[in-house]
């Protein structure tokens, strides 16, 4: 871009500063500022001349033009030329001091200052020209010439100090003309500027224009300055005046003739020290304060001691104050008040630590706090100072080390942090201060802190152990002094019991250490344990980190750091075990790193660093070594009361050990230690003691069992027994307590000891001495113990023997004589436990022991069979599915495996009865929960009928094409569930049709792994019956009747619909709404094959209609009707003729539904007609043929037919097929009226008429003629001769008809009517 386009740019832009937006006026300055960065020159002209132009620009313009002039000059000042930099220099000058004094507009002239500032720094002396050209002798200088020459003096130093002479003695005879605290304030601000500047080029004078400058070439300005500010100015009432003050007294000092200092010096510090009554800030009177002290030692000053006392007990007083405040100045005076402890520590030592030590006595908080801050700020700044107070400074921690205030132990722990880098913790004494922190680092995480400091975010960060254990490592890791120090002596805190908070960052600086011992070298690494008889031995070590790993994820990853140690401590446990624990512990802590506390499975964790326990043992296969750990390890279980896990892991190590160990007397000495010092009350130390024994059994079976009857013939034992029944009301439960530990020992050592030993243990050792403890008799009489604790050890252990018994790979050939007695025992237990909560565990349990103990011979005979399978069902299926308690988490676990353990003993009992039989016998015991009225029974009956078809159907072998018999039957119970109101439910159910229809498929010899697309269309409709909606869900029930239809063989059809049938009286509404719709689909789909079992079917619906409460069963039992009427229409009606008269409403409805539509009922009304005249229309008794009275009776089957006419012409549906068969209907009609005129019924029928219908029977006239003229009058009705009819009644033709007398007039009135309308 051309020059003249920048300028033009510029000049657009600068036009736009003055808009009202202000992000439109920043966005202006920042376009300004980035094209004054790439042509700097033309921008900053064009701003100048911008400015001089319109002299009428507001101010608050002004100032952001000149911003960004700044802006680009901080960066670009270099490239100016001199004419450019005069014209900015007169620009800002002239801008800067427009105003007068008393019309400060602050921001502008600090615009305009910083141009003037960030053009100094180049062309310093043409701006120092124009600024002293603006110090008038005699006048005040304005203040923003002020400020600029205090900027200056701070950006520029060299350029402005050859320059501070000159403009010192402009400015100090004015000085006292200075009335507005604004320009006195000013004014101090320079004088401290000029005075730093002085100072900064004292101090670098090999780099300064002139290295010839002295102090003394200031000192008598600076003391003129002094007297003024210090003697008038400071008295001032203004706090911000006497601020400036003191800022600007600070680096004063160090200015002034040393002699005048002295002489100052006790009048200016109490001056200084007086002030912080006056200000809450103190900030800027330490600093000051500090600058002070340094000038005073600097030249040797002999009167600051004198001044020590009130200097000490001030700045004592600052470091005590609580720093509440997050301000900024609060910490940096806590920083100023330290630096001014280091100049007093350095000058005079002794004076200070016999001010500051005795303070450490006092209980008081804050001055404790304060004073080990002081402490430990004065070890690290005046080291040398401080070398031979050592012994003194550690004998004075002796009293905040006993302080349990948590601000006291975060100081304490940092001044020891401080002494280890200074070589304090190598004097005699300094293992109490390691001590000390790893006591703070083995503080529980919840007792941190009462309220976290101020400047922290995260509490935890800020705590007492978090520092401590940062300490710790930190002083292991970077100081390199502490490594003889601290190692081996760190060792020594592994194994006590108060030290296990701190066993990760012991650990973690153990390792460390041991690794630059190591790089040492071997002689420096190994640990010589004569010469430190305090440490811990190999085994102890080995013992305490293997048993802490158990529990990996706690104390911040202990189990991490422990094996991470032990593998770096092998040489100093065993000279063997390097290679192997090199690839080894890897290997566990990669492990760890792919888990996390949440998703570790804990049992196969402790099983992993068991393997490890057992491989180091195989690997130093040294009697005594192992002989030595196994002691070592029992010593250790007291350590661990309080963590049950740890303990019960211990006690696995004490059995790997045990195990592993050659020397049989050393086994049983250490096993029945074992069985006497077990804290038998705790359950978790019952099951560590039984797995220990269980686990040594593996190795010592023979020993084991003897020890275990050597206990208890012990008199160790008979005495702790002869105790307890002193104290009645503990002695049953305790005792109780003790067998329950022996119970369980025999369970275990069962389940480990090898197989092909522990057959001939199990019963002649092991279950004799189980039930022995658990039977306990009073005068002969067995008692039942009432401790769910021993009952429970029982099943566990019984459930143990059964699971050996059943793994062992002669468990064929083993006949177990107890197991009825067992079984029994089991079920006596299910049966105690309350059906409808969940309350121990004992019923799980008991029913994963009967698992394992019908798989063992002998077979349960069929009743012991069906008691299990009903004791069982009826302690689980009751209970409810969601408990609601406390521990709801723990509870809900127990249900499901609960469940499991049903599922499992389910499974168990149909796998030895791997038969249709004995799969429906399985779900005949169901059956009832399957129809429960309560969703969950039901919902658990299916899921474990589905569970069980599945098993069958994996287990399926058909080595003959035999039929699946019961099919039919169980599609039935399960198919109308499938509209259950539980979703579960309906889900299982489909599962269950199924696993049935792949079973028949199985006997039909299809392979296990053919798939049928009919079959597997049951799948997809799964999502169907997920749905609420009604429509929906009777839909897919009828798709899975077509499916079922598609598959069923024939000779199951009777059974399922039977099955079926039987639904319909459900009093789940929607399950008899599906049966429904499946018999109806079953009908249609598969009616044709059922022309034989049509009366069965019909008798079947008849007495299911007559049981059935829904209204909806009615419209479908009709429906059924017509399906199997349209394809056996014969057969149906001659079964539906078999009803008994009088007929009830349900048979009425159902012959009315064969004339829904017009051919069937054509085909009816035909079919009754025939039956109707097929057959004499009465028969004349004995008593006629002897000359007697005529006795005539009617024949049943003609007034069957006659009576199944009525109800299929009353319906509105049969007028069609009336009127196609009117001229048949009429004549056998008319002839049939005329054939009963004077019948009887007979005498069954008469009797019933007598008593009275019942109200289920349709309460119409039975008597013959009457039935016959019904019918007749019906026919008139429904085929369109309504007026015939109705001519008839009104006549009494009707009547006149049903008897002898009339007959014939009847008969000729009916005939006189218009008969043959509409009929031909």
């Amino acid at each position: 871009m051309t020059e003249s386009s920048i300028k033009k740019l510029a000049s657009t832009l600068l036009d736009a500063i003055t808009d009202k937006d202000p992000v439109v006026q920043e966005q202006v300055c920042s376009a300004l500022c980035s094209l004054g960065e790439v042509r700097p020159v033309e921008t900053l002209r064009t701003c100048e001349e911008y400015l001089r132009q319109h002299d009428k620009l507001a101010h608050p313009y002004r100032a952001a033009v000149l911003r960004a002039m700044e802006r680009v000059l901080s960066s670009r000042a270099s490239e100016l030329d001199k004419d450019t930099a005069s014209t900015i220099i007169l620009l800002a000058s002239s801008e800067m001091t427009k105003t007068k004094v008393q019309d400060l507009v602050w921001d502008w002239q600090q615009a305009a200052s910083g141009v003037l500032v960030a053009v100094g720094r180049q062309f310093i002396s043409k701006v120092m020209e124009e600024l002293l050209r603006k110090l008038h002798p005699g006048t005040l200088p304005h203040c923003a010439v002020l400020h600029t020459l205090a900027s200056l003096s701070v950006a520029n130093a060299f350029g402005v100090v050859p320059f501070l002479p000159s403009v010192l003695s402009s400015l100090l005879p004015v000085l006292g003309m200075a009335k507005h605290d604004t320009v006195r304030v000013a004014f101090c601000s320079a004088l401290q500027r000029f005075s730093e500047g002085a100072l900064e080029y004292l101090a670098n004078l090999d780099r300064a224009p002139d290295p010839t400058v002295r102090k003394d070439a200031f000192a008598t300005d600076i003391f003129s300055a002094y007297d003024v500010l210090f003697h008038q100015w400071l008295q001032s009432r203004e706090a911000k005046l006497r601020l400036a003050v003191v800022e600007a007294l600070g680096p004063m000092s160090h200015l002034l003739p040393s002699e005048r200092l002295e002489e100052q010096l006790p009048k200016l510090l109490p001056g200084i020290l007086a002030l912080y009554k006056k200000h809450s800030e103190t900030f800027y009177l330490s600093k000051s304060l500090g600058q002070i002290l340094e000038a005073a030692v600097s030249v040797g000053s002999r009167t600051l001691e004198t001044q020590l006392d009130a200097l000490l007990a001030a700045l004592h007083s600052q470091i005590c104050v609580p720093v509440e405040s997050s301000s900024p100045l609060v910490m940096s005076n806590q920083k100023e008040v330290l630096r001014c402890f280091t100049v007093l520590a350095c000058s005079l030592p002794d004076r200070l630590l016999a001010f500051l030590l005795p303070r450490l006595d006092t209980s008081n908080e804050r001055t404790r706090v304060g004073t080990l801050q002081v402490v430990r700020h004065v070890i690290n700044s005046a080291a040398a100072q401080m070398e031979d107070k050592k012994p003194f400074i550690l004998s004075s921690m002796r009293l905040p080390l006993l302080d349990t205030n948590s601000k006291v132990k975060r100081a304490v722990v940092q001044v020891i942090s401080a002494m280890a880098h200074h070589g304090y913790l190598e004097q005699p004494g300094g293992e109490v201060m390691i001590e000390y922190i790893v006591q703070q680092c083995a503080l529980p995480p919840e007792q941190e802190p009462e309220k976290p400091g101020p400047s922290s975010k995260d509490p935890k960060a800020d705590s007492v152990r978090a520092i401590s254990v940062r300490t710790l490592y930190l002083v292991s890791t970077t100081v390199d002094r502490m490594s003889h120090v601290l190692w081996p002596y760190l060792l020594q805190f592994l194994t006590p019991v108060r030290f296990t908070g701190a066993l990760t960052p012991l650990c973690r600086s153990l390792v460390h250490l041991a690794q630059k011992r190591q790089e040492a070298g071997a002689d420096a690494f190994l640990i010589q344990y004569d010469a430190h008889a305090s440490l811990p031995s190999p085994y102890a070590v080995t013992a305490r980190l293997l048993v802490v790993s158990s529990s990996p994820y706690l104390g911040d990853g202990r189990g991490v750091a422990a094996l991470r140690l032990l593998s770096v401590l092998h040489p100093n446990i065993h000279p063997l075990l390097g290679q192997h624990w090199e690839t080894t512990v890897p290997l566990l802590l990669g492990y760890l790193d792919e888990h996390t506390e949440e998703t570790l499975p804990q049992e196969e964790w402790e099983e992993k660093l068991l393997m490890f326990l057992r491989d180091t043992l195989a690997i130093v296969s040294d009697n005594a070594w192992i002989c030595q750990l196994s002691l070592e390890l029992c010593r250790q279980l007291p350590c661990y009361d309080e963590t049950p896990q740890e303990k019960n892991f211990l006690y696995k190590c004490i059995g790997t050990t045990l195990g592993a160990a050659s020397s049989k007397e050393v086994v049983r000495k250490h096993l029945q230690e074992l069985l006497e010092t077990a804290r038998y009350q705790e359950e978790a130390e019952r099951e560590g003691l039984a797995c220990c024994f269980g686990i040594c059994a593996i190795s010592h079976l023979e020993d084991t069992l003897a020890q275990l009857e050597d206990f208890v013939r012990s008199e160790v034992f008979r005495k702790s027994i002869g105790i307890l029944n002193i104290f009645k009301d503990r002695s049953e439960n305790e005792v109780e307590k003790v067998k329950s530990a022996l119970i369980l020992c025999y369970g275990h050592v069962a389940a480990r000891a090898p197989q092909e030993l522990v057959l001939a243990k199990v019963e002649s050792d092991i279950l004799r001495n189980i039930c022995q403890h658990f039977n306990t008799k009073v005068l002969g009489v067995k008692v039942e113990t009432k401790d769910p604790a021993l009952k429970l050890c029982l099943v566990q252990s019984v459930c143990m023997v059964s699971r050996a018994i059943c793994s062992s790979t002669q468990a064929g050939s083993f006949h177990f004589t107890r197991k009825a007695e067992l079984v029994a025992q089991m079920m006596e237990f299910i049966r105690a436990e309350p059906p409808d909560s969940l309350r121990t565990p004992i019923r799980k349990k008991a029913m994963l022991t009967c698992t394992y103990l019908v798989s063992v011979e002998p077979a349960l005979d069929e009743q012991a069979r069906a008691d299990v399978i009903r004791g069982c069902l009826h302690s689980v299926m009751a209970l409810l599915p969601e408990p609601e308690k406390e521990d709801g988490g723990c509870q809900k676990s127990l249900y499901l495996e609960t469940l499991h353990a049903l599922e499992g003993l389910l499974t168990s009992l149909l796998q030895r009865n791997m038969t249709p039989q004995g799969l429906q016998i399985m779900i005949e015991h169901l059956s009832p929960w399957i129809k429960s009225p309560r969703g969950h029974e039901r919902a658990r009956a299916l899921g474990l009928s589905a569970l069980l078809l599945r098993h069958f159907l994996e287990q399926l072998r058909v080595s003959a094409l035999v039929p699946f018999h019961n099919l039919g039957l169980l599609v039935g119970l399960f198919s109308p569930r499938c509209a259950d109101l539980w979703p579960a439910t309906r889900q299982e159910a489909v599962d269950c049709v199924y696993s049935l229809l792949y079973l028949q498929l199985g006997y039909e010899g299809f392979s296990r792994d053919y798939r049928d697309d009919v079959a597997e269309r049951l799948l997809s409709l799964k999502d169907g019956l997920v749905h609420p909606d009604p429509t929906i869900l009777f839909h897919t029930c009828h798709s899975i009747g077509q499916i079922i239809a598609k598959r069923l063989p024939p000779d199951q059809l009777i059974s399922l619909l039977l099955t079926m049938f039987e639904a319909l009286g459900d009093p789940e509404k929607n399950c008899s709404r599906a049966a429904t719709v499946m018999i109806n689909c079953l009908l249609q789909e598969r009616g044709g094959v059922l022309q034989e079992k049509v009366p069965e079917i019909v008798s079947v619906l008849r007495s299911k209609l007559q049981e059935a409460q829904g209204e909806h069963v009615l419209p479908a039992a009709q429906h059924s009707m017509y399906l199997l009427a349209t394809q056996h229409c014969a057969a149906v009606v001659s079964s539906l003729l078999g009803s008994p008269l009088p007929l009830d409403s349900h048979t009425s409805m159902l012959w009315r539904a064969l004339a829904v539509e017009p051919r069937l009922a054509a085909q009816v009304l035909g079919l009754l007609l025939e039956k109707m005249s097929r057959d004499v229309p009465f028969k004349e008794s004995r008593a006629f043929l002897l000359g007697r009275t005529p006795d005539r009776v009617a024949t049943l089957l003609p007034l069957s037919a006659t009576c199944a006419l009525f109800e299929v012409l009353s319906t509105p549906a049969a007028g069609p097929a009336v009127l196609e068969l009117y001229p048949q209907l009429f004549v056998a009609l008319l002839l049939r009226v005329s054939c009963t005129v004077g019948v009887q019924l007979p005498r069954n029928l008469q009797a019933q008429e007598r008593r009275g219908a019942s109200p289920a029977l349709v309460t119409r006239n039975l008597e013959p003629c009457s039935s016959a003229v019904d019918t007749l009058r019906a026919v008139l009705l429904r085929s369109g001769s309504e007026d015939v009819a109705q001519r008839m009644d009104l006549e009494g033709g009707w009547e006149l008809l049903r008897t002898s007398a009339g007959h014939e007039e009847g008969a000729t009135r009916l005939a006189s009517g218009p008969l043959s309308q509409g009929h031909g």
